[in-house]
């Protein structure tokens, strides 16, 4: 990334960081910068999630790798990765109007996680996310092989957990991902 748009970048995230203190309280700015000055390859990760409506902010810091947490916050499931089924086996079980693309390529593609069921509900005790979306979520191994995948949203005030199969695609649903600098 240039220097201007790794600067533009920066002022975005840290103006997110300042009016969500909620979402990392103790955490100073300065030191999650002076991670990512160090890390600049993560940059370019905190780009696309920011390009396709993640609106990523730091959500933790852990105190044995040093690392700083980032999750797309963005209200609903990221609008740039919606209307995808879960993984390229699912793609290419679909004979026909196959998605353009996977949660799970995708994720990859940008150099995030797929949010896991124990990081999608802390994520929900920052705010009220997906109250009009779902979005895809790590699936274990033992329902993926079933032809299953897992999703969560947050109506009437709970979240909830849902399973559909891994090659259903819908325009409200994407993923949200993790990345930790």
């Amino acid at each position: 990334m240039k220097t201007e748009q790794s600067q533009e970048l920066l002022e975005i995230l840290k103006a997110r960081f300042d009016r969500n203190t909620n979402r990392h309280e103790g955490l100073e700015w300065a030191k999650v910068q002076a991670r990512l000055d160090a890390n600049a390859g993560k940059l370019r990760s905190l780009k696309e999630m920011e390009r396709t409506g993640g609106e990523p902010d730091v959500v933790g810091y852990d105190k044995e790798t040093g690392e700083y947490i980032f999750y797309d916050c963005s209200a609903e499931s990221p609008k740039g990765r919606r209307n995808v089924c879960y993984d390229r086996k699912a793609l290419e079980s679909r004979k026909e109007h196959q998605p353009k693309d996977t949660a799970m390529d995708m994720a990859a593609a940008i150099g995030i996680e797929i949010l896991t069921e124990e990081q999608y509900r802390e994520l929900q005790t920052l705010g009220d996310f997906d109250t009009k979306t779902s979005s895809w979520l790590k699936t274990p191994s033992e329902i993926r092989k079933l032809g299953g995948a897992i999703f969560g949203d947050h109506r009437y005030n709970h979240v909830f957990l849902y399973h559909n199969g891994a090659s259903s695609y819908y325009a409200a649903r994407g993923f949200r991902g993790a990345l930790r600098v």
